[in-house]
């Protein structure tokens, strides 16, 4: 068995989209980045990229690059999903967590979790997504930020 830790931190501005998961959220804000900045996402990407000893997303997809500029993060995580596949691992469960003040999140994790599921091959029982928020501490819970955490488990394939 191997695991992997992921975390990513984005801050919230107008004129953006709000996506986690791949799912678009209803918002007055979306997240800043040079992709669609989909923090839930990301901090997966580096879950599964940690596991496999495979570096982070920046070693992968750098903010430099201009072919990533607004790219869907679920892409960026299909590309990892087939990196890992490769390399004869399979994702027993992945658990994340993204924090946030607003807006509530509870409703859309249904539908954030079939898209995720679809994307890393998996069942919707084998992926956790759960809403906290920071009481009102740090960046997120001024509402600044979203943050998200994110833990897999391979076994063996």
């Amino acid at each position: 068995m191997r695991i992997g830790i992921g975390y990513d931190i984005h801050r919230l501005v107008e004129g953006r989209k709000l996506i986690l998961g791949g799912v678009e959220i209803p918002f007055d804000k979306g997240l800043f980045g040079h992709s669609d900045a989909d923090v839930l996402a990301h901090a997966i990407c580096d879950a599964l990229l940690g596991a496999a000893a495979l570096g982070d997303i920046g070693s992968h997809f750098p903010d430099t690059d201009p072919r990533f500029a607004g790219a869907s993060s679920l892409d960026l995580l299909a590309h990892i999903v087939e990196l890992i596949s490769e390399r004869g691992y399979k994702i027993a469960n992945l658990d994340c967590i993204v924090m946030a003040e607003r807006p509530k999140l509870k409703p859309h994790i249904p539908a954030i979790r079939e898209s995720l599921a679809a994307v890393l091959r998996l069942e919707v029982e084998q992926v956790s997504v759960k809403a906290k928020t920071s009481e009102g501490l740090e960046a997120v819970g001024r509402g600044e930020a979203m943050a998200a955490h994110a833990v897999v488990l391979f076994v063996a394939n």
